[in-house]
């Protein structure tokens, strides 16, 4: 494994903790802690940041250049909402115990995600 790999595997490892952490203690009222699970999610966010930079300079890449169109707000908005369709699903299954429904919903979702295959690797 090289260096870089190695690096990026523990930063984003502990940036991913931080994360899971802070949504946890956001969003489940019995731990009371949502200030501090808001604050904990974003320092998860920001070392997932500093994560992808270290590891680019690692790599001797170049910074990253964001290159706006049509097509790329596509894919964005795409992943978005497939990704809120499933779990929009979960918690019709989940929480509110509405299984078909939350099973319909959720296979939208996962139909969305599906479609960014294609759009972002195309179809030969």
């Amino acid at each position: 494994m090289k260096k870089s790999s190695f690096v990026a595997m523990v930063l984003g490892t502990i940036s991913l903790v931080f994360f899971a952490l802070g949504m946890c203690m956001a969003l489940l009222p019995e731990w009371d802690a949502f200030t501090e699970g808001v604050i904990f999610g974003a320092i998860g966010l920001a070392l997932g940041l500093v994560t992808l930079l270290i590891w680019r300079k690692m790599e001797h890449k170049a910074p990253l250049h964001v290159h706006l169109n049509g097509k790329t707000v596509l894919i964005v908005i795409t992943g978005v909402m497939g990704t809120l369709l499933l779990g929009v699903g979960l918690c019709f299954c989940l929480v509110w115990n509405n299984i078909i429904i939350g099973t319909m919903v959720g296979l939208m979702g996962i139909l969305l995600l599906m479609a960014l295959i294609p759009l972002v690797k195309g179809i030969k």
